[in-house]
C-alpha cells in the first residue's frame, strides 16, 4: 500500500503520519528527510542536491525523484509506504507514478489534511523553540509558564524568521498555488482521496486518518 499525504504547512500531517506509521510498521518517506540524509552521508545525489541549495536554487524534480527511487529500492515491495508532503506539484506526481510503477507499486490512497488559514497562521507564527534543549511551544496553544522562557532549561525561546505571520501567509499562498492543480490531479487518479478537517481534537483527526488509510480504527497492526 502506498499513501500520499497532502496538506499545508502547520496542518499536522507529519505528526499524524509518524503515529500511524508506527502502528502499521510502515515506512514514512519525507523528501526533506531524504535530502538531509543524503547530504549528511555525502552520497552522489546528496552532493548534487547540496550544490543547488548552496546556490539558493530549488532542487530539481528529477533529482528528488532519483532520491525517492533510490530509497524505495531498499524497501521490500510488500512494505507499506507513506509519502509525507510529497509530491508537491503535478510534475512530481507524474514522476512518482513512473517511479512506483517501475518498482511494482502504485498510489493506493491520498489523504488531504485541511484547516482554515487563520488556524495555520496561529500554529506556525505562534511557534517558539528553545535553542538549549530543543523544546517547542506555541504562544497560542501551548505557551510556557513564563512568556518566552523555556520551562525546562530556563533559556530564552526563539521565534524563527520563517514563522513570522507575513512569511507564514506567503508560505501558505505558495502551497495553495502549487497544490490546487495537484488535488485535481489526484481526484482524477485511480487512488481514493479522503479530505480530513485538521482543526479539531487530535484524537478525532487520528481516528478519521486511520479509517482513511486502513478502513478501521483501533488496532491496525
Amino acid at each position: 500500500m502506498v499513501v500520499v499525504l497532502l496538506g499545508p504547512p502547520g496542518v499536522g500531517k507529519g505528526t499524524q503520519a509518524v503515529r500511524l506509521v508506527d502502528e502499521l510498521t510502515a515506512v514514512h518517506v519525507s523528501t526533506g528527510d531524504l535530502l538531509r540524509a543524503a547530504r549528511r552521508e555525502g552520497t552522489e545525489l546528496g552532493t548534487l542536491a547540496q550544490g543547488f541549495m548552496d546556490r539558493g536554487e530549488l532542487v530539481p524534480d528529477d533529482l528528488i525523484l532519483d532520491l525517492v527511487k533510490e530509497h524505495l529500492a531498499g524497501i521490500d515491495a510488500s512494505t507499506d509506504v507513506m509519502f509525507d508532503g510529497f509530491p508537491r506539484t503535478t510534475d512530481q506526481a507524474t514522476g512518482l507514478d513512473a517511479v512506483l510503477e517501475a518498482s511494482g507499486r502504485k498510489v493506493n490512497s491520498v489523504v488531504l489534511f485541511e484547516a482554515p488559514d487563520e488556524v495555520l497562521v496561529k500554529r506556525l507564527s505562534g511557534r517558539r523553540s528553545c535553542p538549549e534543549c530543543g523544546a517547542v511551544y506555541n504562544a497560542y496553544f501551548s505557551p510556557p509558564v513564563v512568556e518566552d522562557v523555556c520551562d525546562r532549561s530556563g533559556g530564552t525561546l526563539l521565534h524563527r524568521a520563517d514563522d513570522e505571520p507575513d512569511t507564514v501567509k506567503r508560505r501558505l499562498q505558495v502551497y495553495l498555488d502549487q497544490t490546487a492543480p495537484l488535488i485535481a490531479f489526484y481526484q482524477d487518479h485511480s487512488a481514493a482521496m479522503t479530505r480530513i478537517g485538521a482543526d479539531r481534537d487530535v484524537e478525532a483527526i487520528y481516528a478519521d486518518f486511520q479509517v482513511a488509510v486502513t478502513g478501521s480504527t483501533g488496532d491496525v497492526s
